[in-house]
């Protein structure tokens, strides 16, 4: 028997909103509200979109090794971080492929991992086993804590006046603490989108407050997960799941930046990384456009030369440019922009051409201080 959906503290408002819910990762969430998913991808590229987040993982690290502690169990290093940094980074097997890909948040007394919804319990099992002797508290925070992003060129413009934080100040992949409508929060200039924004944690009571502080008219607009994948996929973000997963490494998903091999310790995952990157990775991530008529769809047949060599990862009709857009992994010798091959849509083979990632470079977190 499935267990009954979870629902965020802003279920009833979502619904009130006239939001079409649907289940994604154990969770009821609102895919799109009634102006639909390319009015709502449009708000948040050209004004300011809020997307209820709060289905997301988050787990706590304190204690004496705790930045030594995370340093070993994720890819990127945590040493390069000061207090009020945030990361990008991976947890990863031992064979170097994504158990999760996460942020990493760097507070004066403890250390933040935000993962991915679906996969809470997988990453928690898998953090938990790697404790050892480490003299670290672990804490699944993740049913205490609120999570709203607020993102879009003009998202500054609608947090300033609810909020004590000199927005002005915060930099690009940094956070710091503050009051919004009145509740404590810690916000980050972070997102999923491409364009400049904040991430906004607090407890999870005052998860609506804050939404109603934010959301309506001349203010933001309520995002749903239709629109949420279709921004994220114009800037080439990956989704777990999708375009990473326990098959694929970040060598060969184009995130080799978040892979910091020599950074003074062994981490779960870099004896195997060490070893790929010696002898040079077969396939990559390349984002690319149809030539033809069609939408690539998660699932379809990817072929290069007469033989299927994967599948695509993440496609759309991209809201802003108007063509038919998706990734998938190919053969190293076939990553050059330009390269053709074919997506194959119901018995079809649609031409495709290999184009530069991100397909969408006219955001504004780039230009985000």
């Amino acid at each position: 028997m499935n267990a009954p959906l979870k629902r965020t503290p802003l279920y009833d408002i979502h619904v009130a909103l006239g939001a079409k819910m649907v289940p994604f990762a154990g969770w009821e969430m609102p895919v799109q509200y009634p102006l639909g998913i390319q009015a709502e991808h449009k708000a948040t590229r050209t004004g300011a979109g809020l997307f209820d987040v709060s289905h997301m993982g988050e787990f706590e690290v304190t204690g004496p090794d705790r930045n030594a502690f995370v340093n070993r169990i994720t890819c990127n290093d945590v040493g390069a971080l000061g207090t009020g940094d945030v990361q990008y980074s991976a947890l990863l097997t031992q064979e170097g492929t994504f158990v999760d890909d996460c942020t990493v948040y760097r507070f004066e007394d403890k250390v933040m991992l935000v993962v991915n919804a679906a996969n809470i319990d997988k990453d928690w099992a898998h953090v938990v086993a790697q404790k050892g002797g480490a003299n670290v508290r672990l804490k699944n925070i993740s049913d205490d804590v609120g999570l709203l992003a607020l993102q879009g060129p003009t998202a500054e413009a609608v947090l300033a006046p609810v909020t004590d934080i000199p927005l002005d100040d915060l930099g690009y992949y940094k956070f710091t603490t503050g009051k919004v409508a009145g509740a404590d929060c810690f916000v980050s200039r972070t997102g999923y989108t491409g364009e400049d924004g904040f991430e906004i944690y607090c407890r999870l009571r005052d998860t609506e407050a804050i939404w109603r502080a934010l959301e309506g008219p001349g203010r933001a607009q309520a995002i749903g997960l239709g629109a949420r994948d279709s921004l994220r996929l114009e800037v080439a973000y990956p989704l777990y799941g999708n375009d990473i997963d326990d098959t694929t490494t970040p060598l060969e998903a184009g995130l080799g930046w978040i892979v910091k091999i020599d950074k003074g310790c062994p981490f779960t995952g870099s004896d195997a990384l060490r070893a790929q990157k010696g002898r040079g990775v077969t396939r990559r991530f390349v984002g690319f456009k149809l030539l033809d008529r069609g939408i690539p769809r998660h699932g379809f047949p990817v072929f290069y030369e007469g033989s299927q060599v994967d599948i695509v990862r993440s496609g759309c009709m991209s809201p802003s440019l108007g063509i038919p857009i998706g990734t998938t992994y190919l053969p190293v010798a076939a990553t050059k922009p330009g390269t053709r091959f074919e997506v194959e849509s119901r018995g079809v083979r649609i031409p495709a051409e290999v184009v530069k990632r991100p397909f969408y470079t006219e955001g504004t977190a780039r230009k985000a201080k």
